[in-house]
């Protein structure tokens, strides 16, 4: 096997080791940091979110006592505040969603469809868990969510939700009686979730994986080339002269020109010491002719 073919078959073996170790440990590092981005968004919405629910509890509703007493204005309720502003958003961005969804909401478009029923169960069972995150398919691709539970922290709540007997007559009108009550002090009703697509910020981070192995590749293509030029010109080229040369004086050709090269490499070492073989051969052939 020749010594260049031998070369271009170990740099092989090499680029594939590491194009393959590089491609594994960018792609980490890069779904990773797609990820990350993924949750940070989940996590901004759901402080957005919050805020909201802040806002309308403690500077709308009270505005709003004396009115409640004639209708009911579900604008005062921290959930539907959160979830109309939310709504607003999805105008725009309509791949992202935010639910309060309970067991037995007042209000049905809040009610748990399966897979948030099995999320809201998850903090009633284990009253520790303060944050559920996951991913889950949807119709418009993969989807990433956080969920964080809602519980009965504050009487004022029971109002509303206790019994229908206790519930103001204007909720009843607006709703009916059948939805919404039953709730106690300390208990998880239900759960926020906050979803967001993972396509997106998924998609780039491809993106910038194909274009970074790409160029790795490129670059190593670049290297290899360059190498196996110096390589043909340093040592492939002259040790193939050196290696004539001595092939011919091998078979008694001891007339032929000299090999000169002036190099102070290996190779050059050995071209002068096989030139100072070829003159020893031929001072012994005259030294036996004489």
């Amino acid at each position: 096997m020749k010594l260049l073919l031998k070369f271009n078959l170990i740099f092989l073996l090499i680029f594939a080791g590491g194009l393959a170790a590089i491609g594994q440990v960018s792609w980490t590092l890069l779904e990773r940091n797609a990820r990350d981005e993924i949750a940070q968004s989940a996590g901004l919405l759901m402080d957005a979110a919050l805020a909201t629910r802040s806002y309308t509890q403690g500077q709308i509703a009270p505005l709003l006592q004396t009115q409640l007493k004639y209708t009911f204005l579900p604008q005062t309720i921290a959930a539907y505040s959160a979830t109309e502003v939310f709504n607003d958003v999805r105008k725009k961005h309509p791949e992202y969603a935010y639910k309060e969804a309970v067991l037995n909401p007042t209000n049905p478009r809040d009610r748990a469809v399966e897979w948030e029923a099995d999320i809201v169960n998850q903090f009633r069972n284990n009253k520790d868990t303060a944050e559920i995150i996951g991913d889950r398919d949807t119709p418009t691709g993969r989807s990433f969510y956080i969920a964080r539970p809602l519980r009965i922290s504050n009487p004022a709540c029971l109002q509303c939700h206790s019994t229908v007997e206790a519930a103001p007559p204007t909720l009843i009108e607006r709703y009916g009686p059948a939805n919404g009550f039953g709730w106690q002090l300390n208990e998880t009703i239900g759960a926020q979730i906050i979803s967001v697509p993972t396509k997106v910020p998924l998609d780039r981070a491809q993106k910038a994986f194909n274009l970074f192995m790409t160029s790795t590749g490129t670059v190593f293509v670049a290297i290899g080339i360059m190498l196996n030029v110096m390589l043909w010109l340093l040592v492939i080229r002259p040790v193939g002269k050196l290696s004539t040369f001595a092939d011919r004086v091998s078979l008694g050709e001891l007339e032929i020109p000299e090999y000169k090269r002036t190099s102070n490499d290996e190779i050059g070492v050995l071209a002068r010491s096989i030139g100072r073989m070829r003159t020893s051969m031929v001072q012994a052939m005259k030294m036996l002719d004489s």
